[in-house]
Formats: structure tokens, C-alpha cells, sequence
């Protein structure tokens, strides 16, 4: 099975996360796909990326598939691949779109807040539950997009998000259901060309705050410490 689906049209690139007997958790495989289609996308002539997901939901996070065999070198260069995509489609030149629906976890709400332009369907739930397991991915990322207090709560907490609360602090920017995605992608994509590739590219670039060596910092600081495996054998015996 292709994990991710493409679909090239004129300007618009929509990327589908393709295993949904997995909830599409972001296993080697499929992050490997999604870095690569977005890092092609920056020079392809695309002006608005869609990323959404098939099956119950957009993405259940870190795929954890058997961790308990890998290093913690393996674990590591594995999030910090994560860490290069959320980037990546942070700071792209090209305008961003994600669709959430289902329950969200980790990583995949990571994936979706990195897009610029967030929709949820009703009844999507978000959850970040990663500081459980004393791995620190996203942060500063997700304190641009919902403030500084909510984010630090938010973590902190681990607690799920419905979509009603995710739109009050700005996580989700509109609720539709997936019959409005194709009105949805339209009218994202008229914006994303009213300027110039080269225009949209510096604005881009001027209106977000570039902290990504910081994160990668952050990231790789957190998975070194001792104990990896044994904190996410824990975290996941606690549920």
C-alpha cells in the first residue's frame, strides 16, 4: 500500500496520509513521503499544500510499532525527522492547509498545527501528550498558534481538545464537515494566488518567527536523556 497519496494539480498539491489501519500514525515510511512532498512542493510550482488524512482520523502520532526493539539512536533520528517535516511545512514558501477529523494524538496534531490554515470536522479531537514521556516536540510552534499560557496548559496536562475548545484558542480556525473541503481547498487556494509566488514566499518568511534551531535543540536534548524506551514503556502501561 502507497502510504501517501499525491494528487498534483495546477498550483494545488494534496497530499493523504494512506494508512488508516494504522490511524495513520507516522511510521519511518510515511514521514519519509510527507518530507519529501513537501520539500518538492517548494520548487514544483505549488501555492497550496493540503494535507488530510484517510480513514477515521488525520493521525494518531509517533507510530510506537515496535520500540521496544529499536535503539534509542533509532527513536531519535526517527523524531528528529518529524521534527525536520513540521518544519518544513511551517516555513514553507507555499500556503498551508490541513484537514482534521477523529481523534488526534501527539505528532499528527504537530502535523496540523504547522499548517497556516487548520479545519476541523465536528466532534475532532486533539491531544499532545509527548512531555509524558519526557519527549518535547512542537512547542513554540504550537505557543505561536494558541498563545503562550494555553500551550503551557495544555502540555502540561496532556489534556484532549475538543473541536469546540481548539477553535476557541485558535488551534482550529473553522469547523466543516468533509462535504466542505472542496469549498474549503477553493477558496484557500484564490487567496494563495492572489500574490506572486515570489511576494507570497517573503511574507511567508517575514511573519513567522523562525525558532526552528531552538526546536531541533529542544528535541534532541529531550530524547538523549537516559531512560527512552523505559518512558514510553511507562507512559504507554499507563494509557
Amino acid at each position: 500500500m502507497t502510504v501517501l497519496l499525491i494528487e498534483r494539480d495546477g498550483p494545488l498539491t494534496r497530499l493523504a496520509l494512506n494508512r488508516p489501519e494504522k490511524a495513520n500514525a507516522l511510521d519511518a515510511a510515511l514521514v519519509d513521503a510527507l518530507l519529501g512532498a513537501a520539500t518538492t512542493a517548494a520548487h514544483d510550482g505549488t501555492r497550496l499544500l493540503v494535507i488530510e488524512g484517510h480513514g477515521r482520523n488525520l493521525s494518531a502520532g509517533f507510530d510506537f510499532s515496535g520500540y521496544e526493539q529499536a535503539s534509542a539512536g533509532d527513536l531519535l533520528l526517527r523524531f528528529v525527522r518529524i521534527e525536520q517535516l513540521l518544519q518544513t511545512i511551517y516555513h514553507a514558501p507555499y500556503a498551508t492547509l490541513a484537514f482534521a477529523h477523529g481523534h488526534n494524538f501527539g505528532a499528527g496534531v504537530d502535523l496540523y498545527a504547522a499548517c497556516a490554515h487548520r479545519v476541523a470536522a465536528p466532534d475532532t479531537t486533539f491531544r499532545m501528550p509527548g512531555l509524558r514521556f519526557g519527549v518535547q516536540l512542537g512547542t513554540r510552534r504550537l505557543a505561536q498558534r494558541v498563545g503562550h499560557e494555553a500551550a503551557r496548559s495544555l502540555l502540561a496536562e496532556s489534556r484532549t481538545l475538543c473541536e469546540d475548545e481548539a477553535l476557541q484558542l485558535r488551534l482550529v480556525q473553522r469547523v466543516g464537515s468533509q462535504d466542505d473541503r472542496a469549498s474549503v481547498v477553493r477558496e484557500a487556494l484564490e487567496r494563495a494566488v492572489a500574490l506572486s509566488s515570489d511576494a507570497a514566499a517573503r511574507l511567508n518568511a517575514a511573519t513567522t518567527h523562525d525558532t526552528r534551531a531552538a526546536d531541533m535543540a529542544d528535541l534532541v536534548v529531550s530524547l538523549s536523556t537516559p531512560g527512552l524506551i523505559d518512558r514510553i514503556s511507562h507512559y504507554r502501561a499507563k494509557g
